[in-house]
Parts: structure tokens; sequence; C-alpha cells
């Protein structure tokens, strides 16, 4: 009984900790937009091209890395590209 108990659980958490990731990333897309070629080194959002996750871009102003920045502010930063270059 008690490991079936346990397996609820389980179960329970890994869906709330889904429903969570879900919500956070509609709220990022309704406030903020992906910004490209301004990331310093290492400080990408998510994976590029080349890297398959956060924090590994290996390039200041990396074409293809970006970072969330509110929306409208990517227009207005020298360098930077709503799309990837």
């Amino acid at each position: 009984m008690k490991s079936k108990s346990l397996a609820t659980s389980a179960l329970a958490s890994v869906l709330a900790v889904g429903l969570v990731g879900a919500s956070t990333e509609a709220l990022a897309a309704k406030k903020f937009e992906k910004c490209y070629g301004i990331v310093k080194a290492g400080k990408n959002d998510c994976q590029t091209s080349n890297t398959a996750c956060a924090g590994t871009s290996t390039a200041n102003g990396q074409g293809d890395a970006w970072i969330y920045v509110p929306k409208g502010t990517c227009d207005k930063i020298v360098g930077s590209s709503p799309k990837p270059a």
C-alpha cells in the first residue's frame, strides 16, 4: 500500500512541474520576446543551432543565440535582431 501511495505522489509531482513550466512559457511569450545577436558568451537562454542547452553560446554576439527581453526592446538595441542571423 505504501508503494502505491508513493507512486501516486511522484506522478502528481511530475504533472505539477509540467504545468508550472507550461504556464511560465506562456507568460514569457506574452510579455517578452526573443532577441538574437546580443548575448554574452555562455549567457544565452536556450539552445542555438550549434549547442543544445542554455548557457552554452560560445561567442559574444553570436547570431543564433538569444535571450528574452521585454516586448518592443529588441528593435531598440544596436546589433540585435528578432530573428536568428
